[in-house]
């Protein structure tokens, strides 16, 4: 009896010259197009996103000038405090608040910075070091740093040193933690993989945990600097002889809107120009990392 005709029958390849497949579709045929991300997951490019901005911009001048408009807690508009920041500009008193403000947040950022990599790494790769370090950064961690500021005025005295201190500790704490999370967050597959062809524990530690952990180290180094911002215009509120919270201060025993808002707009766009640097520095070192 002959065999039935199945779909399990043995398959019979075309004939030499025939170019079919077993599903009939030439071989030599393009590869079938993509399918176009959606919306959600559609990846912008710089010209749009850039107008975007522009865009959010407006907006929030818009909605500035119509709250000064209605009176709302007598903010000023967006035109005076372009007036007044033009005023303060010439005589000079806006940039000597700047540079001093923005020398102090520098100083202490990259001391805390550079310090805190180091500790990190330690405290990630040494168990030893991490049961002697860890006690101590969590317990600071806790304290906010502006709470120890008359502690370090009465210990350091009113001058400059007290003021980048507390900058320090702030950028260092922030820091140190985001370095140890990534140190100790390194896929253990990798470095594994790296003994298995015959790596030592230096070549591990700089070619693989240094590389994984710089995304961390950089989150760490942004949320520093916001709070080294912050830490310096509350620092600056107490004895300070210039600097932009010194003059916002004063600027508000005299209920002088347009000032206060000048210098709250410096230390937001010194702020931005710093973490986007650092977002550019953060790029460069990790192309290798997919991103969205």
């Amino acid at each position: 009896m002959a065999p039935k005709d199945t779909v399990n029958s043995v398959y019979t390849p075309p004939a030499p010259g025939n170019t079919a497949t077993r599903n009939d579709a030439p071989a030599d045929s393009p590869p079938a197009p993509r399918k176009k991300a959606d919306k959600n997951g559609r990846k912008l490019n710089r010209k749009t996103l850039l107008a975007i901005n522009i865009v959010s911009v407006i907006a929030g001048l818009a909605a500035w000038t119509a709250f000064s408009a209605v009176g709302i807690v007598g903010l000023p508009g967006p035109l005076e405090v372009l007036i007044r920041g033009g005023e303060v500009l010439a005589d000079g008193t806006l940039g000597e608040d700047t540079g001093a403000s923005l020398a102090r947040v520098l100083s202490g950022f990259l001391i805390g910075s550079l310090l805190a990599i180091p500790v990190g790494f330690i405290m990630g790769w040494y168990q030893v070091g991490r049961a002697i370090i860890e006690p101590w950064v969590q317990f600071f961690r806790t304290i906010p740093p502006l709470a120890l500021l008359p502690l370090v005025m009465v210990t350091m005295g009113i001058g400059e040193t007290p003021k980048i201190f507390v900058i320090f500790l702030a950028a260092f704490l922030s820091c140190v933690i985001s370095t140890y999370q990534g140190v100790v967050s390194v896929d253990k597959t990798l470095i594994n993989a790296a003994r298995v062809l015959g790596a030592g524990s230096y070549v591990i530690f700089m070619r693989v945990v240094v590389p994984a952990s710089s995304p961390f180290i950089l989150v760490g180094m942004r949320i520093g600097l916001g709070a080294g911002w912050a830490t310096v215009v509350a620092a600056e509120l107490i004895a300070a002889p210039n600097g932009l919270g010194m003059r916002m201060q004063q600027a508000q025993q005299f209920y002088d809107m347009p000032t206060i808002l000048v210098n709250v707009i410096v230390i937001g766009i010194l702020g931005l120009v710093m973490d986007r640097l650092l977002l550019m520095i953060e790029a460069h070192l990790t192309r290798w990392q997919e991103r969205r």
